[in-house]
């Protein structure tokens, strides 16, 4: 239930409502800790829809013996089901995840962390604040300083980044064409 947990606290809480106030102008923005609520909302997602996937998907992965067990518009059900949570996943990651970890005019065009493990020192102070002062007061930020990566690791995650990011954003506009033709 610490800082470190991915479970849900009342500070996350209380982050989400302080963001809100922060967006329009009502007030500082939210101190956030190793993880911030959207990035536990993030990661929770993860796991509802790897339920609902992987309940529909093996619901249809022989439907002819699923309807041994379960009336026919369960698999019908289970079908929509499969295709709407694959849809919002990818939609999902794709929009809201990008927004907060690459789209951010700090990180523009992406994130390197994904691929080094390492944030500079002024990000990490900018946003994770109470990490940092807890790290600080307890004499443990100097065992986290590592060496920057090497010039072709980093060429190589920003060619794979920048990729993923285009072939990201070209299924959202699929998406989103396909919803309206």
């Amino acid at each position: 239930m610490g800082p470190y947990s991915f479970l849900p606290r009342k500070k996350d809480w209380e982050d989400f409502i302080a963001m809100g106030k922060w967006f329009v102008d009502q007030g500082p923005p939210p101190k956030f800790d190793h993880w911030a609520y959207y990035e536990k909302f993030d990661m929770l997602a993860v796991f509802w829809g790897m339920v609902a996937i992987g309940i529909s998907g093996a619901l249809l992965w022989s439907p002819s013996a699923t309807a041994k067990f379960v009336p026919g518009w369960v698999i019908n059900v289970a079908r929509i089901i499969h295709s709407e949570e694959a849809l919002l996943a990818i939609g999902f990651i794709f929009t809201v995840h990008f927004f907060n970890t690459h789209f951010v005019p700090t990180k523009w065009p992406m994130n390197y962390s994904i691929f080094t493990g390492r944030i500079y020192k002024w990000e990490f102070i900018e946003e994770r604040s109470l990490e940092y002062d807890r790290l600080t007061e307890a004499k443990e930020l100097e065992k986290l300083k590592v060496p920057f990566p090497n010039v072709l690791g980093n060429l190589l995650s920003g060619a794979i980044g920048i990729t993923s990011l285009i072939v990201g954003l070209l299924t959202v506009v699929f998406i989103i064409w396909a919803l309206v033709y």
